[in-house]
């Protein structure tokens, strides 16, 4: 039988790969030959991020967590 601690390591490799990989693919949109985006755009995506990443920590050490929504 898996462990807690087995489980989250196992989840968190995978969850984090995912991330990782979807972070990749949407830095392929830099491309500016296929697209084309302002600068406030770009800043509405990377402050959103953060504050996704802001909040992801704040749970891990017990902290409140507000959602963090994205619309362009």
């Amino acid at each position: 039988m898996e462990t807690k601690s087995e489980r989250f390591k196992r989840l968190a490799e995978k969850r984090t790969r995912k991330v990782l990989n979807e972070i990749r693919v949407l830095s392929n949109l830099s491309n500016k030959g296929l697209y084309e985006h302002t600068p406030e755009q770009l800043r509405k995506i990377f402050a959103t991020l953060r504050d996704s990443i802001t909040n992801a920590e704040a749970r891990f050490k017990g902290e409140q967590n507000r959602g963090t929504e994205f619309k362009l």
